[in-house]
């Protein structure tokens, strides 16, 4: 089955070396050819890119020739690089919220999708059911990541956190569509759950390697990416594509790009599609010379249904201020006389040995849904100068190796490089509770060569009493309030039960000691299966009854 296939121009350098043969691959990987992978003590090339982000952006920069070819994308955030936000189950304008797990983003990053030249299978609900916002809890496997669907007036909406663990449809290979964003690689399939395509997920993403944590905002942010020994020296232009959902104005108003109407789960999260994304880009030379470029302005931007790659020109629907929106998703910055939004420096370094490694690495503060992390700082060279910065990823259940750190998630957190032997520290958040997490730090030199993986673990705390999500007992038993059978009984309950006196009763009896045995099911595999075949007749029942919604 071909799974990824070239639109036009020749591939990337690394988008060739996918189409290998694996035994090629790992040849070429041991000659050091993958791009941020320099070779220690000795020269390289790279490209910084600068910037200062404002907060919760979703960002690729990609570099192109002076004729406008496509070369490679230098970095991408992880939503779409690893999330698959691009190309999940469920259409495109779907509502959103914090940590929405449904609904295939097309309108993110429209000009890049259609310059990289890639293209992947559309992956679809397996029941094909892409206008419903719930799914059979027999294709529904453990997530990791995203929450389940929220109204904005829940508690979850304005912390980010999920009250518990839910169970997602991770979807299957649609039998005709297909898309320009690559799908999820940050999920391993669960036999007789999921569809068997979800094991080819990661191999048909090219971009994963590239992809890092959403920048933290209003902060300086810098990306190094390794020039490969075989691009040839020129002029060449670096763009930068910014996404962010929620950023309405009088244009792009959730009047004119509305909820959509469902039958079902219409009242969950908020209008999303405000303003388009807006590029910018700078000029730079790659050579043996320092070149530097820089834009304090916005070049365009891209189509608000995500139907083509075209840069439209600025015009007056796109928001100038405040600092944040529109054209200005990057804030302007200065460094002496520069004033700029991007800036991009193309030069030459020379690294004498990899970085140390990083001892003591531990969690110092744990809650139920993040903790505090701290470590010792290690050297640029062995124990000895301060490093460029460090790389830090975070896996829930399966411990972090040199082999698999490259799928584990990106952590945001902003790490300002201190001496060889001072204590650092970070912050990692929106974590589920009572869960085993695995956290890894490298530290990276000026030519992007990484130290030794240094790797910890620890285990969240269990939630507070009451924070019991909504639908308790039949919630806890399938797993997610956007499970199909608890749709059902939700819809029975408002349909028929509180039309009654008899069962306005039975309801209210039922919140008062729902919670408590929810919270006892909710942490036993064992009481989640009873449950469920307690609930089982009902269900059976209530799939037989026309419910009014």
């Amino acid at each position: 089955m071909l799974i990824a296939w070239k639109q036009g121009a020749a591939p990337p350098i690394m988008a060739r070396m996918r189409r290998l043969p694996s035994l090629l691959v790992a040849a070429a990987a041991t000659l050091a050819l993958t791009p941020g992978r320099a070779s220690a003590g000795g020269e390289c090339r790279v490209v910084d890119v600068d910037f200062k982000p404002s907060p919760k952006l979703q960002i690729v920069a990609w570099l192109e020739d002076a004729q406008g070819n496509y070369v490679d994308t230098l970095f991408i955030t992880d939503g779409v690089g690893r999330r698959g936000l691009g190309n999940r189950p469920g259409r495109f304008d779907f509502n959103s919220g914090p940590r929405w797990p449904y609904g295939r983003r097309i309108t993110t990053f429209p000009i890049w999708a259609h310059r990289h030249g890639e293209s992947f299978p559309q992956i679809v609900f397996q029941n094909l059911d892409d206008d419903n916002l719930s799914h059979p809890f027999n294709q529904s496997s453990a997530e990791n990541h995203f929450c389940r669907p929220l109204q904005s007036n829940e508690q979850g909406w304005d912390t980010g956190t999920c009250a518990s663990p839910i169970f997602t449809d991770k979807g299957k290979v649609g039998a005709n569509a297909t898309s320009l964003y690559p799908p999820r690689a940050d999920i391993a399939r669960v036999a007789g759950i999921d569809d068997a395509a979800v094991d080819m997920y990661d191999d048909m993403n090219p971009f994963d390697e590239v992809s890092m944590a959403t920048p933290v905002g209003d902060t300086p942010f810098k990306v190094t990416w390794a020039i490969p020994a075989d691009l040839p020296p020129g002029d060449y232009v670096v763009w930068v594509e910014v996404a962010k959902e929620f950023d309405h104005n009088s244009t792009y108003s959730t009047q004119a790009y509305p909820s959509p109407v469902l039958a079902a789960w219409g009242a969950y999260g908020e209008p999303y599609r405000g303003q388009p994304s807006v590029v910018y880009k700078a000029a730079v030379t790659i050579g043996t010379d320092t070149s530097t470029g820089l834009t304090s302005t916005y070049a365009g931007y891209g189509d608000p249904d995500g139907l083509d790659g075209d840069v439209r020109p600025p015009d007056s629907t796109i928001s100038s201020s405040p600092a944040g929106s529109g054209a200005a998703r990057l804030l302007l910055d200065t460094d002496g006389a520069d004033s700029y939004r991007l800036r991009v420096v193309s030069r030459q370094e020379f690294d004498a040995a990899l970085p140390g490694a990083v001892t003591e690495l531990k969690a110092v503060e744990v809650d139920a849904y993040g903790a505090t992390v701290t470590f010792v700082a290690s050297g640029e060279d062995g124990d000895l100068g301060k490093v460029s910065g460090y790389e830090v990823r975070i896996q829930a259940g399966i411990p972090i190796t040199e082999e698999n750190v490259g799928n584990a998630t990106p952590v945001s957190e902003a790490i300002q490089p201190d001496e060889p032997g001072q204590v650092q520290g970070f912050e990692v958040g929106q974590l589920l509770p009572k869960t085993t997490y695995y956290v890894a730090v490298r530290a990276y030199d000026d030519c992007k060569n990484f130290g030794p993986l240094t790797v910890s673990s620890f285990t969240t705390l269990d939630r507070k009493a009451g924070e019991v999500d909504a639908c308790f007992v039949a919630t806890a038993a399938y797993g997610s309030v956007m499970a199909n059978e608890v749709s059902m009984l939700r819809a029975f309950r408002e349909g028929v039960l509180r039309r009654s006196v008899l069962g306005e009763l039975f309801v209210e009896t039922y919140y008062t000691v729902g919670p408590a045995f929810a919270a006892t099911i909710d942490h036993s595999d064992t009481l989640r299966h009873a449950a469920r075949g307690g609930l089982g007749p009902l269900v059976d029942l209530v799939k037989g009854l026309k419910v009014e919604r």
